[in-house]
């Protein structure tokens, strides 16, 4: 599942300086996971950084693989 989190241009450069250092950025991932929730998934994993979007506002992207849903 594709997560989208709002940013503002400083923090999304902290974010990508860390990923390039092979660091986690814990606000955001956290946030990631709480986003997933709140659509009502449970995540299988934990949120992966993609990169940060080029418009306004800036945003932060992650993957999170969520488990499928049970019928």
């Amino acid at each position: 599942m594709r997560v989208q989190l709002e940013s503002d241009r400083t923090t999304a450069r902290k974010v990508l300086e860390l990923h390039q250092a092979d660091k986690v950025h814990r606000p955001s991932r956290e946030a990631a996971l709480a986003q997933v929730w709140r659509r009502g998934r449970t995540p299988a994993g934990e949120p992966v950084f993609i990169g940060v979007s080029n418009g306004e506002p800036v945003r932060l992207l992650y993957d999170v693989e969520v488990y499928p849903e049970t019928a």
